[in-house]
This record gives C-alpha cells, sequence and structure tokens, in this order.
C-alpha cells in the first residue's frame, strides 16, 4: 500500500507519546494490520410475545494502543454496544441496566415511538436501577441506532462509548435478493474520531475551537479500531454505515474512485439504488451501499474532502482543526472472497406519496450561534440557539397532531453547517437551498444537513403515537451544539 494521509499523531510514528495536537503525518498506517472488529449481533429472547433485550451500561477498559490503557464506557461490553435486530410489527421490551456511577439515558435514534419510551433527557436512568421501556416496532426496514442523551452531557458519554447500532426487518426487504447475511456479506460500521493523551486515557475538548466547532479528534475508529483491515467473504458486501462522531462530517469513497449503489438512508430502502463515487455523512446520519468487491484488488475506505462546509473565521477555525482533508478509514482485502448469489434489483422499495397540500401547519427552526459562543464563554445552554432560544426543559417549543403532516423549514444562519434531527419521525426532504433533493437524499430521513446560510424544508409525520404530557426532542447533532442549547422540545397531541 501506498503511504497515505491519515488522522495521526506522532504516537504512530514513536509509539511512546500520545499527544492530541492536529498535527498531521503521512505514514502508512496499515503497515500493522489490525483486524476488523465485528459487533456481536443480538436479536434478545422471545418472552411472553415479546422480544426482550438486556442491556447493562457499564464502565470499561480498552486497548486502542499495545501496552495502554483507555477507560471507556460501554452497553453490554467494555466499549460501544451490541447489534440489536428485530422486526417491524413485533412487540419489545429493552430491560436498561445503569451500572455506571452517574446518571444516563438510552435514546432509541430514529425510532417511531411513544414519547416516555424514547430515551430523551426527560427518560433519567439512576445509577443501580433498570428502565423498561416497550413498544411495538413500527418503523420499516431500516439501519437505525441507540445512544446516551442525557441533558449537558450526551457528548460526553457517546464519546466515551454509550452507543450501537440496531437493525430493523420488514417483509418487503426480506423478499428481495440483498446481501443480508449478518458478518459475512451484511457489514455494521460505526464511525467515531478520537483524541488520546500520552497515559491512553481519552483527551476531550481543551479550547474555545473545539467546542464551537464540535469535537474532532486525530484518530477514527471503525468499530472501536483505529485502520483495520476488512477481509471480505463475499464479492458483494453490504455496508451499514453510522457517522457516530460528535461532530466529524466524512465524505466516503473509496480509493481507486470505484462506483458503489446507495440502496438507503437513516430510515431505510430507496425505491431505486443509486450510482455514487462519494456520499457526504453527517453526524447522526446512515447510509446502507453494497460494493463489488469481485476484481480482488485490496481497497481503502476513505473520507475525501468536501465533508465540511463553513465560511469566515469559522472556515479557518475548522481548517486548523483538521475537519476538511482526505483520510483512509479501513482497509478492505477481498482476495479470498467467494462469489455471491445476492444481487441488488432495479426496484427496491415503493415508497407512498406525500402531497405537501396536506400539511396541517408550516414551522420555522432558526439554527444560530451566539457570539459567546465566538468567544468560548457563558456556561451550558447559552452558545447554540434554535430560533434565538437555548435548551430549556421547563418550555415546549412547539405541539404537533398526532395522524398529521407538517411542513418545517429549517434555516441556518450560523458560518458551519448543522445536522438537524427530529425524534419520533422519518421525514421526506422536500428542498436544499432552493433546489429538488437528488435522489440520494430522496429516502426517508431523520437528520439533515443545513449547510452555512442555507435552508432546508422537510415535510415531517406523526403517524403513530401521541402524549399530552412528555415531550420529544428536535436538535442539531453536532453534540457539542446540542450540550450547549441548539435543542427543542415538542408534543404530539
Amino acid at each position: 500500500m501506498k503511504r497515505r494521509n491519515f488522522l495521526l499523531t506522532s504516537a504512530a510514528l514513536g509509539g511512546a507519546t500520545l499527544i492530541g495536537a492536529s498535527n498531521l503525518y503521512s505514514y502508512d498506517v496499515f503497515e500493522q494490520e489490525r483486524d476488523f472488529s465485528l459487533p456481536p449481533l443480538y436479536e434478545g429472547k422471545f418472552t411472553n410475545g415479546k422480544r426482550v433485550f438486556n442491556l447493562n451500561l457499564q464502565h470499561g477498559e480498552m486497548e486502542f494502543f499495545k501496552g495502554l490503557k483507555t477507560k471507556t464506557l460501554g452497553i453490554n461490553a467494555p466499549f460501544l454496544g451490541p447489534t440489536l435486530r428485530a422486526k417491524k410489527g413485533e412487540f419489545i421490551q429493552i430491560n436498561v441496566k445503569n451500572s455506571l456511577r452517574f446518571d444516563s439515558t438510552l435514546h432509541w435514534h430514529g425510532f417511531e415511538l411513544p414519547a416516555k419510551m424514547d430515551g430523551g433527557p426527560h427518560q433519567v436512568i439512576k445509577p443501580d436501577t433498570t428502565w423498561k421501556p416497550e413498544f411495538k416496532v413500527q418503523n420499516r426496514a431500516s439501519f437505525l441506532w441507540y445512544h446516551s442523551h442525557m441533558f449537558h452531557q450526551t457528548a460526553t458519554q457517546v464519546y466515551k462509548g454509550l452507543a450501537g447500532m440496531f437493525i430493523i426487518d420488514d417483509e418487503e426487504s426480506s423478499s428481495l435478493n440483498l446481501p443480508s447475511e449478518y458478518g459475512i456479506d451484511d457489514i455494521p460500521i460505526v464511525l467515531q474520531d478520537r483524541n488520546f493523551n500520552s497515559d491512553g486515557s481519552f483527551r476531550y475538548i481543551t479550547s474555545m475551537q473545539e467546542r464551537m466547532a464540535g469535537f474532532h479528534g486525530n484518530y477514527v475508529l471503525v468499530n472501536g479500531v483505529i485502520a483495520p483491515t476488512f477481509k471480505a467473504k463475499k464479492k458483494l458486501t453490504r455496508f451499514r454505515i453510522l457517522n457516530g462522531s460528535n461532530a466529524r462530517f466524512y465524505n466516503l469513497g473509496f480509493s481507486d474512485d470505484r462506483d458503489f449503489k446507495l440502496i438507503a438512508t437513516d430510515g431505510g430502502l430507496l425505491e431505486a439504488p443509486v450510482n455514487l463515487k462519494q456520499i457526504r455523512l453527517a453526524p447522526g446520519e446512515r447510509i446502507e451501499i453494497v460494493v463489488d468487491l469481485s476484481n480482488a484488488q485490496d481497497v481503502v475506505l476513505k473520507s475525501f474532502k468536501g465533508a465540511t462546509r463553513s465560511m469566515g473565521m469559522m472556515g479557518m477555525m475548522m481548517g486548523s482543526m483538521n475537519s476538511d482533508i482526505e483520510f483512509d478509514l479501513m482497509k478492505i482485502k477481498s482476495k479470498n472472497a467467494s462469489t455471491s448469489t445476492r444481487t441488488i434489483p432495479s426496484k427496491l422499495s415503493e415508497h407512498p406519496v406525500w402531497n405537501p397540500n396536506n400539511a396541517v401547519a408550516a414551522r420555522g427552526m432558526t439554527l444560530s450561534m451566539g457570539m459567546m459562543s465566538m468567544m468560548g464563554g457563558g456556561g451550558n445552554g447559552d452558545r447554540f440557539f434554535i430560533n434565538g432560544k437555548a435548551m430549556d426543559m421547563s418550555r415546549i417549543d412547539a405541539v404537533a397532531k398526532k395522524d398529521t403532516f407538517e411542513i418545517w423549514k429549517i434555516v441556518n444562519q450560523s458560518p458551519m453547517a448543522h445536522p438537524f434531527h427530529v425524534h419520533n419521525t422519518q421525514f421526506k426532504i422536500l428542498a436544499i437551498d432552493g433546489r429538488r433533493p437528488n435522489k440520494s437524499e430522496q429516502g426517508f430521513k431523520d437528520t439533515v444537513i443545513v449547510d452555512p446560510m442555507g435552508a432546508v424544508y422537510i415535510m415531517v409525520s406523526f403517524k403513530y403515537n401521541s402524549d399530552k404530557n412528555v415531550p420529544y426532542m428536535f436538535h442539531c447533532h453536532i453534540l457539542e451544539h446540542e450540550d450547549g442549547g441548539m435543542m427543542g422540545q415538542f408534543l404530539v397531541t
């Protein structure tokens, strides 16, 4: 392999000192092969007509670098959690025990579910207690995830490892001949960037720039491993990719510029595959792609330039934080991959037609960053805003009606991009900065990128659930911005 740029500090060169500097080195990160780590698949156990999962939030320890121990958090594991799997229409119960020394939550990101079961900042799990949400799976086949959503602590708890992936199946997806054998030709990937101190401990925010732009690390973990090598078993392989980073955007593609097929976004299958060479992925977003590996050549999954878009002083600051560079993520070896019997059909799914004229309400959400954020001052909740207000747990910002559609206009009045996430819905994008969404943006979504000084229109559906007392959240999915105030609450009645 040629020597390639990767987000590495001088530790990778000497192996003795790990520092959280922003320096880049040209270094062959695959010189020492690290095995790809497949998250364990956990399908729960059927009890009294429900699929039951038992999860434990726990303290852990990992060796990201040989000989150095890192204190971590995990779910049924030292770091991160298992891949949960269920089917549309099933009733599930998830017993979440908090074995941590502090309060936490566990949010089911992308699910349409009752507000009391959402796992947002209102559903706090105290130490040595167990929360037992149960609900019917209403979502179509999709690749969702779960993570801490603790008020003012989401960024730090997710950073240390409280996150995992969740796969939903349905009859439509199962009828297709897509790659679907977990760990064989259906591979989940979570991307996260991290920094480390000289003793191996996680290094988190230490500057105004990092808090304002959101944390950007110098090492990218792929399922908890730095620069792993994936040995493909099948020549046609499906990758389900989650951007689980706190703030980093990725522009994903392959080192040889090969095509891949985008088959699904946040909320499930597209109507038809989309042929791409690169795709931008913001924190909280997911994609499913199918890659042809039949040429038996080694290839690298990369992030290319073009991931981050920012303006003015913010652009200069983001540049100094390695936020928009080209770097390697994972080597893929396919020499020993066997021929696949799977196919990619030209038609994947049938989406219902949503007519904007049927919307019963229109709302505006303006995202902004205050002067205090530019200066790095102030406490929690006074740096980042929606409609000029920072998050307040005692304030309801909107009330929607069950079984209705609404149109939301999200305007970004700040000099950097924000991924906007809405709980309890899978929406459709109507327009992005005055243009119709392209084919890769026409699927169901729960998170959408709003670029600097841009505007996005989405059509939001609240089909299944209502609660006049317990709210859902909408927020920027740059976790430092969410914790810093760029979040609001809405009821569905």
